[in-house]
């Protein structure tokens, strides 16, 4: 049986690893290893730039879809704010101090099944603005668009669309039963089709076996995802995962690993439950990271900063400023 390093050294000469492979290896082998393997992995296909992506919350609360993990639910009994899609000047304001921070893009996020009407409008303006005054990447998360759409924002500057598919198939009715997996996966493949970056990516820590993470990372190498935030669970109170456990770090360490190892060439971006890791990440990072979210938009309790992360990166000798900074 290879090792880790040998099993990375394939991969980094052009194997693949598939849903036809015997995936166990990944959670026996030994995991400071598997980090090891991760790591030159992402140096090789990555190298040593980190993605800084940040987001707002456009609209908020009042989502009919019942996602088990979700503050924004309308299932779900938590004291959410709500409020209808921002006026536009809060969203240049926050565009404009992520492009001065050095963050590489920026991400309007809305509540809902999808984002319809005069608030898609709005977002229309609102990234059109945004594409002809700021250099900052622009991408989106607006739930199920149709290709009409995500031409529209295609065409206003949006170059990347996130779209979790959340867990596994098999996991995926156990966490919500409003829409389907299926669906999750034609958005995917419309924001391909349409050739904008597609970003997708879940949630750990939500009763799901080490199977289902496992076969969540195949779907999405299948899918071709190119940026895969991985957010492990933090419980919310009135929510119905409120009283799961935390992830502890060797787990969510050994997820990150071997989401690398089956998708060798795409952002492996940390997103939620980062006050879980060592330093907001420093570990994940020498295990296959190559991208954050980051800024005080990135949990419902935000813990770290722009300046922080950046200072991190630099004592990794990790590169975080984008190329439009030394464009000015």
């Amino acid at each position: 049986m290879a090792t880790m390093m040998e099993l990375a050294e394939e991969i980094i000469k052009g194997r693949r690893i598939t849903k036809d492979d015997d995936l166990s290896i990944f959670l026996t082998c030994d995991l400071d290893e598997l980090r090891a393997g991760a790591d030159k992995i992402r140096e090789y296909f990555i190298g040593d730039d980190v993605d800084l992506c940040s987001i707002i919350n456009g609209r908020s609360g009042r989502c009919p879809e019942d996602c088990k993990f979700c503050a924004q639910s309308a299932h779900n009994h938590t004291n959410c704010e709500v409020y209808d899609f921002l006026d536009e000047e809060k969203i240049m304001e926050a565009c404009r101090f992520n492009e001065e921070h050095g963050v590489h893009r920026f991400s309007i996020v809305t509540s809902g099944r999808a984002l319809t009407g005069e608030e898609f409008e709005k977002a229309i303006h609102a990234f059109e603005r945004m594409h002809n005054e700021c250099k900052i990447d622009l991408c989106a998360s607006m739930g199920f668009l149709t290709p009409e759409q995500l031409h529209r924002l295609h065409e206003a500057g949006v170059t990347s669309y996130h779209h979790n598919i959340e867990t596994s198939r098999r996991n995926f009715p156990n966490i919500c039963t409003t829409h389907t997996y299926n669906q999750k996966i034609e958005t995917l493949k419309a924001v391909k089709a349409e050739g904008m970056c597609p970003c997708s990516g879940g949630i750990i820590g939500m009763g799901e076996t080490w199977e289902d993470r496992l076969s969540m990372a195949v779907d999405l190498a299948e899918a071709g995802v190119e940026s895969i935030p991985i957010n492990a669970l933090m419980p919310i109170k009135g929510t119905p995962l409120e009283d799961r456990e935390s992830l502890t770090e060797d787990d969510i360490l050994r997820t990150i690993a071997f989401f690398r190892y089956i998708n060798p060439e795409a952002n492996i971006r940390l997103a939620a439950g980062r006050a879980l890791l060592t330093n907001d990440g420093e570990i994940a990072f020498q295990s296959g990271a190559s991208a954050t979210i980051t800024g005080d938009m990135l949990t419902t309790v935000a813990c770290a900063t722009i300046a922080s992360d950046k200072e991190m990166l630099a004592k990794l000798g990790r590169n975080a400023t984008p190329a439009y900074v030394n464009e000015k």
